[in-house]
């Protein structure tokens, strides 16, 4: 919290943040800062919500202070998104707290969470299963929250109001002993305090800080470990939508055990999916695993999908991680890009825009042999005698076969896409030319040698594709 900055500090009407609120009030001066009251109603205890923004509103007019509130049906919210009451409380809440930092109304937020909090979680993590991430903790600052009473005990905070004949508010759902939560606070940590450790609590709260450090220098040291290798990719390079945001690492990178150690290979690809993941769902270390088995044992062309709406897919020696805008939890799938355009060459040049691969296919005509500088080496050269009714532009599909100059037959589309090691996600809607129901060109290569432009050819018909 730096000097002129507007803090809005949270305050539920317990203990531990309104012994913040007085605390900071003592300190503004000293500070430099700027107060205001914070307060999220969730709606979840009927009239003692109530009474508890009432409580809270009325000490932020005894203090002199702007209050902001808000209240969401927090049960309600759950059930309709089929969520965890807690974990849908608690993204409200951080939801308003931001929306508050985002129209300048506070600069921070200041949230109560002492070192007891700070043990509950870790001994909460320890008993779900988790790893160094999860021994951190709560994080003394996050993006615009800040958490200055970490390292104080709750007892002190009592002991602090007590002194100034400061009331709160008692929340009766914290002493519901069927919340894990709640057993970890009445009875486990009291437990450890009086039968092994009377510093448990300080002990936990410096095992979390020492776990950040230590988590934070492994992720920089991942991190760097993925620049040099690390590359922007798209599914298609011809898409419309560049929304499948990809990332390309080599499969080296991830399995070569003289260079990278497991545990740093977890990290990076859980840094990986962290880059691109948009949607909900959380990504756990059955997932990390499952990328590293797919990059040491999977074969070229086989996919994985996670949560948050990501894919990753393995192409010869590289793992291509996929992801696309606002598709939640859902699979990712293949978007079949079907479409089949008619080209009309009866006045001569044409030009066919395809929007589903997000170009453009121009079509001229010229007399043959050309002359210098008419033609280059990547254009495609028809022989328009050749041409038969009607001539079409569309989607390759199974069945599709092709002879490309120089072939003596015709082979499946589908075998020559998998020679040139074209992916099944990148054949889609990958484009073809047809002339009277045969396909006489597909992407990538020469045109049937029938209706190619060759020495006895007198009009070519030029075809040339451009993105958008």
């Amino acid at each position: 919290m730096a000097p002129g900055e507007r803090v809005g500090v949270a305050v539920s009407g317990g203990a531990d943040s309104v012994a913040l609120l007085r605390l900071l009030v003592e300190l503004r001066q000293k500070l430099g800062i700027v107060l205001s009251v914070v307060h999220f109603n969730h709606k979840l205890r009927g009239k003692a919500s109530e009474r508890d923004e009432a409580f809270v509103a009325k000490l932020a007019a005894k203090h002199g202070l702007e209050f902001h509130s808000a209240s969401v049906y927090v049960a309600k919210k759950a059930k309709e998104e089929r969520t965890n009451l807690e974990d849908t409380a608690r993204r409200a809440r951080y939801d308003y707290f931001r929306s508050l930092v985002e129209s300048r109304a506070c600069h921070k937020i200041a949230v109560a969470h002492t070192a007891d909090d700070q043990a509950e979680t870790v001994l909460a993590h320890l008993l779900r299963g988790t790893g160094l991430a999860g021994l951190g903790g709560i994080h003394p600052v996050v993006g615009p929250v800040v958490r200055p009473l970490l390292g104080v005990r709750r007892s002190e905070l009592r002991r602090f109001l007590r002194a100034r004949k400061q009331t709160w508010r008692e929340d009766a759902s914290n002493r519901d002993t069927k919340r894990m939560r709640a057993r970890i606070r009445k009875k486990l940590l009291p437990l450890l305090e009086k039968q092994f450790q009377p510093a448990v609590v300080e002990h936990l709260s410096s095992l979390a800080m020492l776990a950040r450090d230590d988590e934070a220098f492994l992720n920089l040291f991942a991190e760097s470990r993925l620049i040099p290798d690390l590359t922007e990719a798209h599914v298609n390079p011809y898409a419309a939508d560049p929304a499948p945001r990809c990332l390309r690492i080599s499969v080296s990178d991830l399995t070569d055990s003289a260079r990278t150690h497991s545990a740093i290979a977890r990290r990076m690809a859980r840094l990986i999916l962290k880059k691109i993941k948009r949607g909900s769902g959380q990504v756990g270390t059955e997932h990390v695993d499952a990328v590293l088995a797919l990059a040491r044992r999977g074969k070229s062309g086989s996919s994985l999908a996670l949560p948050g709406g990501v894919e990753v897919r393995k192409k010869r020696d590289a793992l291509v991680f996929c992801a696309k805008e606002n598709v939640g939890e859902q699979t990712l799938q293949n978007e079949h890009r079907e479409y089949e355009y008619k080209i009309d060459l009866a006045k001569g040049d044409a030009d066919v825009n395809v929007p589903e691969l997000g170009c453009v296919f121009r079509f001229w005509v010229i007399d043959w042999p050309p002359k210098r500088g008419e033609t280059s080496r990547d254009e495609v050269v028809l022989d328009r005698i050749q041409l038969r009714l009607p001539i079409l532009l569309r989607n390759w599909r199974p069945g599709d076969r092709l002879r490309p100059h120089g072939h003596s037959s015709a082979h499946k589309l589908k075998r020559l896409l998998n020679q040139k090691h074209v992916s099944r996600w990148e054949r889609d809607g990958w484009p073809v030319l047809t002339s009277g129901g045969v396909v006489i060109w597909a992407r990538g290569f020469p045109v049937d040698a029938e209706f190619a432009a060759n020495e006895g050819t007198r009009t070519g018909i030029v075809m040339v594709e451009e993105k958008i």
